[in-house]
């Protein structure tokens, strides 16, 4: 007894030589930046909208596999491991390619959000209103890829400390949908109209009409995909080649830059979507997407397949000296792109339409392609299978196919019909991915689960 008693006191009188020590003691580490001592200049902010687009960078990595090689226009190389997941539409809550997607938006996210919680210490008032743009349109864009993926995901607009855990919910498709246009909106009417590899103000309105027309929101689209046409601010260009291999040309409304041999601002996607090597590779042409594309097209067939091997994609081959720190850039936006978001505006959900302004712009995409145009003096009928297979083919393999077909209302019989062709099912339930099995174990629950999985 006598020797409990004894270390007892022992005990306690270490404890209070301890709290003694560290009320003297400033246990934070000398070195430590907290958010109330670093953001304190116009320089330390813009430090954090390039730290945007650092993050941005991670996003289309595998993005290919979640759109491209989950569509009737790509598949797997092999058929093995998580890549097979998405040819078969067997896509496991536990694939990593879908963990790393959303950590990587919802990344994007948190850092758009720490510029916009950090602006009132920006006195020049036009810089103020372009990193508040920028920080808006990266929010947008990457809640848009998630809310496109998953369907009902937490919409983030502030920091979320950690010690909160109510952002863990899911809010419904179309409240995230609103708050994406909101921040378009608004980015729209703050950021610039020319800055390469930024956000700008024409980035922010393509987007902001393709958010619309993935509403359902046709009227709200046609204006600003028209004014967008008669700005002149951007053209086709005059080779189709030259779209996706001279960079930084005038087609391009936005892009994800990165360089050639370079550790921080490399990528592989090009590597791996593309020519591979003996175990890699991932993404190759469906006898599908073959049958579908017309043989006497020469424009877009030296692009679209690799000439090293027709069975791979041809879209975004490497010159790099590394295949695995690839310079090509990753366009999210083009003007070809809106040319035809803007006949289907004015097909206003619709089968056909001989409206001169819709056959026009379908016409300006085909004529640069070499291909037969239309009649436009209202003798012929612009049709959505027409418009759906023009952009199939012109914007093939950069990730629109998948979701083109669920805008367009057939996703479930295009789909369905490829699958089965192909000894897979696909169903309703695989319109969406699984929501990450790891970000739910984080959430204790919270974050539920979609039907199907």
């Amino acid at each position: 007894m006598k020797n409990i008693i004894n270390k007892s006191i022992l005990f306690l009188s270490l404890l209070l030589a301890f709290s003694a020590c560290e009320e003297q003691l400033d246990l934070a580490p000398i070195s430590e930046i907290g958010d109330t001592i670093f953001y304190t200049t116009t320089e330390e902010v813009e430090g954090a909208v390039i730290a945007i687009y650092d993050g941005l960078q991670e996003v289309p990595l595998r993005e290919f596999a979640l759109t491209e090689m989950r569509s009737d226009n790509t598949k797997t190389k092999s058929s093995e491991g998580d890549w097979a997941q998405f040819e078969s539409f067997d896509v496991k809550p536990t694939n990593l390619s879908i963990g790393t997607y959303w950590a990587a938006n919802y990344n994007v996210i948190f850092r758009a959000n720490r510029v916009l919680e950090n602006l009132s210490v920006v006195d020049d008032t036009e810089l103020k209103s372009q990193f508040e743009g920028e920080a808006k349109f990266t929010r947008a864009l990457s809640h848009f890829n998630l809310v496109r993926a998953f369907g009902d995901v937490p919409y983030m607009d502030r920091v979320i400390r950690r010690d909160e855990s109510d952002f863990f919910g899911r809010d419904d498709a179309e409240t995230v949908l609103a708050g994406i246009e909101s921040d378009l909106t608004e980015a729209r009417s703050l950021l610039s109209s020319n800055s390469f590899g930024r956000a700008t103000s024409g980035a922010a309105q393509a987007l902001l009409a393709k958010v619309k027309l993935t509403r359902g929101d046709y009227n709200g689209a046609k204006p600003l995909l028209s004014e967008l046409i008669l700005s002149g601010a951007y053209s086709l260009e005059t080779e189709y080649y030259d779209v996706f291999y001279s960079e930084g040309n005038n087609e391009i409304i936005f892009a994800i830059p990165y360089l050639d041999d370079d550790a921080n601002e490399g990528q592989d996607y090009s590597f791996e979507m593309t020519a591979g090597g003996a175990v890699s590779g991932l993404n190759y042409i469906t006898n599908d997407f073959n049958d579908h594309f017309d043989a006497d097209e020469v424009a877009r067939d030296t692009t679209l397949y690799n000439p090293d091997n027709t069975a791979e994609v041809g879209k975004f081959l490497t010159v790099s000296d590394d295949a695995r720190l690839c310079g090509n850039d990753w366009i999210v936006l083009r003007y070809a792109d809106v040319l035809l978001m803007y006949a289907e505006a004015i097909m206003d959900g619709g089968a056909s339409t001989n409206n001169t302004a819709a056959i026009d712009a379908y016409n300006a995409v085909r004529a640069r392609a070499g291909m037969p145009t239309m009649a436009n003096d209202g003798s012929e009928m612009l049709t959505k299978e027409m418009l759906m297979s023009e952009r199939r083919t012109e914007l093939a393999f950069e990730n629109h196919r998948f979701y083109d077909l669920i805008r367009f209302g057939v996703a479930e019989s295009v789909l369905g019909d490829f699958a089965t062709n192909n000894g897979y099912s696909f169903t309703a339930t695989d319109l969406l991915l699984p929501i990450p099995q790891g970000e739910i174990n984080v959430s204790q629950g919270l974050l539920t689960q979609n039907p199907g999985y």
